[in-house]
């Protein structure tokens, strides 16, 4: 509240989510160190993040000064990224061919799943058509905003149905899996007991991270601070440079920022005023999320795969965060990855053309 009037919700900057400033960004780490250290302690999945997600989330709404660096979050997804890849093995690469079908029936689900959240959005708020568009894939927050925008959408809006979608999935599966089958990890459980890393280790741990992100955004790949550092890590580990991982600690911090930077999306954004698009997108993530079930229960019956494994393989949140998700409960991260960028990669080389050439035909 300024002035009596409500600060109405704003893009973010392009290297500021929330507020600017030094003091905004401690107060958003201390607040999201503190969810983590709650929710580690309520034995919680993956609970740095979902943590600092929760706590900066209800900052963000009370109207605290909360802001993170664009920068400072993509430094700790490089570390995600050099994590990821230190899981992937030979037996998960030899794989590939058994998730064929898989990917296939993804795809139909990506092209369900938007539609029927394309007409949610059509339904439920008086969005145009290209906000509703973009605001319906399931992936891709930056990509969506970015090129629905440019295609004439409000970014506004689009961003918050993204980050909408990403905060209902990331609160509601690593729960359902603590509440229903007693899932619960630890930090240090990823990354597998303490910490034996020589200098070594870490020479080639901080070279797949580093060059890893350069050539990633050289080759503008999907994600790149997290896939180019994940590719190189998965190539350093499958060669038996090292079968080393980041320490638990450095994990865990990178956890609290990835999570902080979520909840920080919601900065200037009034509930009393976006309290309809707010309910119309946490909809149509939870409609998502059930095409995501209905369309794994398929696939499982088809090909026999592992149920949980595909059913974070087709959950519509971020490639950081299912990836994380699918780590800390023990399941194939190979699996869940590769699907991930796949339909990050449908949607970004598909989505544009679609919507140019089927819905603003005629116009």
């Amino acid at each position: 509240m300024v002035g009596g009037k409500t600060i109405p919700y704003k893009p973010q900057r392009k290297h500021i989510i929330g507020h600017h400033g030094l003091r905004p960004l401690m107060l958003a780490l201390v607040i999201g160190t503190v969810g983590g250290f709650v929710f580690n302690w309520l034995k919680m999945p993956l609970a740095w993040m979902l943590g600092a997600c929760t706590f900066s989330t209800v900052a963000a709404f009370a109207g605290l000064r909360v802001g993170m660096r664009v920068e400072l979050r993509q430094g700790m997804v490089i570390i995600m990224g050099v994590l990821l890849g230190a899981s992937f093995t030979m037996e998960l690469v030899q794989r590939l061919g058994q998730w064929s079908v898989s990917l296939c029936v993804m795809s139909v689900m990506t092209l369900v799943a938007a539609t029927l959240s394309y007409l949610w959005f059509r339904r439920f708020t008086d969005w145009d058509k290209a906000t509703c568009y973009f605001a319906a894939m399931p992936g891709g927050l930056n990509d969506m905003t970015i090129l629905g925008g440019a295609m004439g959408g409000r970014e506004r809006h689009i961003a918050l149905a993204h980050a909408l979608r990403i905060l209902t999935v990331v609160l509601t599966i690593p729960v359902w899996y603590r509440l229903v089958n007693g899932a619960q990890t630890s930090v240090l459980t990823i990354v597998h007991g303490p910490n034996t890393n020589d200098w070594k280790d870490y020479a080639i741990l901080a070279t797949c991270g580093v060059v890893g992100a350069v050539v990633g955004r050289l080759l503008r790949l999907p994600a790149s601070f997290m896939m180019g550092p994940m590719i190189m890590s998965a190539i350093a580990h499958l060669a038996g440079f090292t079968a080393s991982k980041p320490p638990g600690e450095l994990v865990a911090a990178a956890q609290v920022v990835m999570g902080t930077g979520i909840g920080c999306r919601f900065v200037g954004a009034a509930i009393d005023q976006l309290h309809k698009e707010i309910m119309v997108s946490v909809g149509a993530a939870v409609l998502l999320i059930g095409c995501a079930v209905a369309f794994a229960k398929l696939t499982v019956a088809l090909t026999g795969l592992n149920l949980d494994a595909t059913v974070l393989s087709y959950a519509p949140g971020g490639f950081a965060e299912m990836s994380l998700i699918g780590l800390a409960l023990g399941i194939e991260i190979a699996m869940v990855a590769t699907h991930h960028l796949f339909r990050l990669f449908l949607i970004i080389l598909t989505g544009p053309f679609v919507f140019r050439f089927v819905l603003t035909r005629g116009r």
